[in-house]
């Protein structure tokens, strides 16, 4: 290991990953193992906390071991904890936050909770070792959809978010009405590229003049509003267009609401994170309009899009380096302010 690179063991369960990794520098990935419950919540059309829960128990301390075998490690080389605290589901994050101090505690070592959004963002410094603050940043997930703007590693300002559904949490209602399944989001993403994306004139929801909010709850009841008028007409429902369609119009006014957030506060840099970055679509349509107007475009690679413990550990480093700890009486929340 490198002279003066701090370790973090990090620590990611706001839903239904439970992972663990070993981050040194804030940057350099070492392990970062991840045990998804995808297979098990497939049956239930999403996620169940509950299950989710008991899932995180049983699979928190295997995790932990096998990520420090992989880094080739032990507990005597970890300088501190990192922990996502929130917002997620909170008794999946209180296996997390649990497991987190227990092992502070032991070991007499710091603690640091990290907030799940600054997570996501953060997973661009592994992928991007030059990037630093400040940028603009869009996060997009099953939970999450806000414009970000990053003043530094450790001060965020939320320019504007969702006022219903979640973008990730749209492609699964949809992706239920047209029958395919859960997760929406990848499945969506393939059937649309047999679609036409303009087949369907979804409407676009900008809501005001200038806000950078988002509201998907409009599309997706139009989706099925379509869909059973189709079905009413004894019309056989194209899904691969219903898919594209939909997707394009979503993906439209997130384009555009995150490149003009970028232009109108003069960042010269635009940073993509959480799970729906890894839509093939959204990526093809932000390198197009952050190419037109000169705008440095960053997406991490799929795996550190999803819920990963990697991020947590890039941004617990800078939290620590700042000399932010928590004690023993860290919680797990629910929601969070950003």
């Amino acid at each position: 290991m490198k002279d003066k690179e701090l370790l973090t063991l990090a620590i990611e369960s706001s839903c239904d990953e439970t992972s663990v990794a070993l981050v040194a520098g804030g940057r350099r990935v070492l392990s970062n193992i991840i045990a998804s419950q995808i297979d098990v919540h497939k049956a239930f059309g999403g996620v169940v906390p509950e299950i989710a829960s008991r899932h995180h128990l049983e699979n928190i301390n295997r995790v932990t071991d096998h990520a420090l075998s992989d880094a080739g490690v032990t507990m005597d080389d970890v300088d501190f904890f990192s922990v996502t605290m929130g917002p997620g589901l909170v008794g999946a994050l209180l296996i997390g936050v649990a497991t987190a101090k227990a092992y502070s505690l032991a070991t007499g070592k710091p603690l640091v909770g990290v907030h799940h959004i600054q997570g996501h963002i953060s997973a661009n410094y592994i992928e991007h070792p030059d990037l630093k603050p400040p940028f603009m940043a869009l996060v997009v997930s099953g939970g999450h959809t806000s414009i970000v703007r990053v003043d530094d590693y450790n001060s965020c300002v939320s320019l504007g978010q969702t006022r219903d559904d979640a973008v990730g949490e749209a492609f699964d209602k949809v992706a239920r009405v047209i029958g395919l399944g859960y997760p929406g989001g990848p499945l969506i993403d393939k059937l649309a590229k047999e679609g036409r994306p303009d087949a369907i004139p979804f409407k676009r929801v900008f809501l005001d003049d200038g806000s950078l909010d988002f509201s998907f709850s409009g599309i997706k009841t139009g989706v099925m509003n379509y869909v059973n008028s189709e079905k009413q007409a004894g019309r056989q429902v194209n899904t691969a267009d219903v898919a594209a369609s939909f997707q394009e119009a979503v993906l439209d006014v997130i384009v555009e609401k995150s490149v003009q957030a970028a232009i109108d506060n003069n960042e010269d840099k635009l940073v993509v994170a959480g799970g729906v970055a890894a839509n093939s679509r959204l990526r093809e349509k932000l390198k197009e309009a952050c190419d037109e107007k000169g705008i440095g475009l960053m997406i991490p690679s799929p795996i550190l899009c999803t819920d990963n413990a990697a991020m947590i550990g890039a941004a617990g480093y800078y939290k620590y380096m700042a000399g932010e700890e928590a004690g023993l009486d860290l919680d797990a929340y629910a929601q969070m302010a950003f």
